[in-house]
């Protein structure tokens, strides 16, 4: 009877180790759901109303949770909004322009990463508007940002490798790549994005020609 007992006793305690790990295991998987509702409700609000207009009112209310909810997951909007560039960036990552340079062709990969990049902001458009005005009103939007200009940073010192490294060309490929240019000459003056890269490989040429040139003496 002792020993039946004894294996009763150790079969119970066995069965509530059980029972508290699978509650435990239950338990973290409805706070990470409702973490990442919280996390699209606020990138959806983000890019609609804009970030600085987003309260934790409207996220939890968008999320179907209490805003103490929304302070439990995340105490701080630096949290919040690190959170949220996470998963914007994984709808939306920045192309990979790495294309292979062409004998007889130097402007050849810079073509291809401008058709990507820009076709990248023609799909974020939006969204990219709204973070640009914010990041002059709030830090960490600003923060949130910084990884994009690294991105642009790094692909315009590659392209320019590629074509000698003049600091003119630099300036010309930065320019190229930068989001108000292709809105200024996409959006605003309407060119066909073909034609608006057409003029920017004209013009990183031209400075291209510009290396090892003397500036013309005045008389």
């Amino acid at each position: 009877m002792m020993t039946a007992r004894g294996g009763e006793v150790k079969f119970a305690v066995h069965w509530c180790a059980v029972t508290r790990t699978y509650q435990k295991k239950k338990r973290a998987e409805q706070e990470a759901a409702t973490r990442q509702r919280i996390v699209e409700a606020a990138v959806d609000l983000h890019t609609s109303v804009g970030p600085s207009r987003t309260t934790i009112s409207a996220i939890a209310e968008k999320a179907g949770v209490q805003r103490h909810t929304v302070y439990a997951h995340f105490p701080d909007d630096d949290g919040l909004f690190a959170a949220c560039t996470t998963h914007w960036a994984q709808l939306h990552p920045f192309p990979a322009t790495e294309p292979p340079a062409r004998p007889g062709e130097p402007l050849q990969p810079l073509a291809a990463a401008l058709r990507e990049v820009w076709a990248w902001y023609d799909e974020v458009e939006h969204d990219l508007e709204l973070f640009l005005r914010d990041a002059q009103l709030l830090p960490h939007v600003r923060a949130a940002l910084s990884p994009y200009e690294g991105q642009l940073s790094s692909l315009a010192d590659q392209l320019t490798a590629d074509v000698g490294g003049a600091a003119s060309a630099r300036a010309a490929i930065g320019h190229a790549l930068a989001f108000e240019t292709w809105r200024s000459l996409v959006r605003r003056q309407r060119l066909p994005a073909a034609r608006a890269i057409q003029l920017m490989l004209a013009l990183i040429k031209h400075a291209q020609a510009d290396v090892g040139r003397r500036p013309r003496q005045r008389s």
